[in-house]
């Protein structure tokens, strides 16, 4: 569905629409669908066929499949430790030793801190934390922020990380005095210290898990409703990862040892991810979660909890069973992506951001139109690509092609109004596994997180004018 136009304002009508009926419906899946079939009908196609053409072009490719493999692994990985009675054993060991909210709080963001990968982060945190954070009371969409918060923000703050080399190589294709690809890497390492955006919001996230800074607007209405009646959803909401089979517990009988049934698995998880980052230059994560699952099931077998392949395979269709919606909402955001790049929704914003950026409000301006983008598309990189051929040659020009401060405050505004749109949009990616690893309701994950996000990235356009 490509176009060589752009509709202009016109183009932001889809999401708009989207955004608006999921805060009205709370339903995100049909708020997505709703957004789909308005830009299908915007850019010119029937409905049906247009939906179709559409569903192809941003369903067919590796990307896709790749994620459904890992939310469908995950979804195997937690029924298998809910048949065994991981969960639950889990919980009673540690709870012990994580009496207080602050405490469970801190583990999590702490653990999303030191697992620095977008995808895998928010997963791995999640189905380690979520029993500890439901004994407490803490909402599951508290938890959510503090997985998504904790996600793209530390990647693209972490120099060695696939989001470096990226941004550094799009640097670089400027070409100018960071033509080349050690200057590239150089500008991007001078501009962390400028990414105001992530730097704050993980320090903010920090605070409200510590409770220094007190919960505010929905966040504070969902964490009084679990603390209160012990419900971490809240009734009528649909938790990604849905808990169906949560009260199975050890069906067979058969004691849980917590070293096997769940310390392996995660160093299977943790090392294939870690060992082909090292060696291969990638993150295996598709690769690590299948190979949990292939693990598991030998075990299953071999501690006589399944006697036979139908029971497994029972097991495993209710592990794809729970974690559908999760897969529903992706496959809706990559056709709502799809189709506003298809609208030149993206083109729209930096053809308008050409005429805001003056050498007082660079900056700033780099930020808001970066964020915008990426809120937009829900694509923290494709809003890199965009805002980056923009915002840096703009910056070389008024440093006379100098590389200078202004040149390092421009990515690092590039970085964090990206990291915005992948923190608070409802059709980015890493939002959609955030609310999957916390088991959280999709759009209320959105609306509890988007004040935090607003007030941190209003604190960094200050900031940015500021200096």
């Amino acid at each position: 569905m490509e176009n060589d136009y752009t509709l202009g304002i016109w183009s932001l009508l889809p999401l708009a629409f989207a955004l608006i009926i999921a805060y009205r419906t709370k339903s995100a899946t049909f708020a997505l669908l709703i957004g789909c079939l308005i830009g299908v009908v915007m850019a010119g196609f029937d409905p049906a066929t247009g939906f179709n053409q559409l569903a192809q072009d941003a369903l067919g490719d590796g990307e896709f499949i790749w994620i459904c493999l890992i939310i469908f692994s995950i979804g195997i990985v937690f029924e298998f430790y809910k048949f065994a009675g991981v969960f639950s054993e889990f919980t009673r060991r540690v709870s012990g030793k994580f009496k207080s909210e602050k405490g469970v709080s801190f583990s999590a963001w702490l653990m999303g801190l030191f697992i620095i990968d977008d995808y895998f982060s928010p997963l791995m945190s999640g189905m380690v934390m979520r029993p500890l954070t439901d004994k407490v009371r803490i909402s599951r969409e508290k938890l959510a922020f503090l997985l998504d918060s904790t996600t793209a923000a530390v990647c693209v703050i972490f120099p060695f990380s696939a989001w470096g080399a990226y941004i550094a190589g799009l640097t670089a294709e400027q070409g100018g005095p960071g033509g080349d690809p050690a200057t590239a890497f150089s500008i991007f390492l001078n501009s962390i210290p400028y990414n105001f955006y992530s730097i704050i919001l993980i320090f903010f996230a920090l605070g409200i898990a510590l409770k220094i800074i007190p919960d505010y607007g929905p966040m504070r209405k969902a964490e009084r409703r679990s603390r209160e009646t012990g419900k971490v959803i809240r009734d009528g909401g649909v938790p990604l990862v849905t808990m169906e089979s949560e009260s199975v517990k050890a069906e067979t009988g058969k004691p849980v040892n917590l070293l096997t049934d769940l310390v392996v698995p995660l160093i299977v998880i943790v090392g294939i991810a870690t060992s082909t980052i090292i060696f291969l230059g990638s993150v295996r994560i598709a690769e690590a979660f299948m190979a949990a699952v292939i693990y598991m099931s030998l075990l299953m077998f071999i501690t006589k909890r399944l006697h036979s392949i139908g029971e497994l395979m029972s097991l495993i269709y209710r592990g794809l069973k729970n974690v559908m919606p999760a897969v529903v909402i992706i496959a809706l955001a990559y056709c709502l992506n799809e189709v506003t790049l298809a609208l030149g929704t993206a083109v729209f914003i930096s053809d308008i951001s050409e005429e805001w950026l003056t050498p007082g409000l660079l900056v700033a301006a780099t930020f808001f139109f970066t964020a915008l983008i990426s809120f937009s598309t829900g694509s923290s990189w494709g809003a890199f690509a965009i805002m980056i051929p923009l915002a840096v040659p703009i910056a070389y020009t008024f440093t006379g092609g100098v590389i200078d401060p202004l040149v390092y405050k421009c990515v690092g505004a590039v970085g964090g109004g990206g990291i915005f749109g992948d923190h608070s949009s409802p059709v980015s990616d890493t939002s959609v596994l955030s609310s999957a690893g916390a088991g959280s309701d999709h759009m209320d994950h959105v609306i509890t997180q988007l004040p935090y996000a607003l007030l941190v990235g209003g604190v960094t356009i200050i900031l940015y004018l500021i200096v």
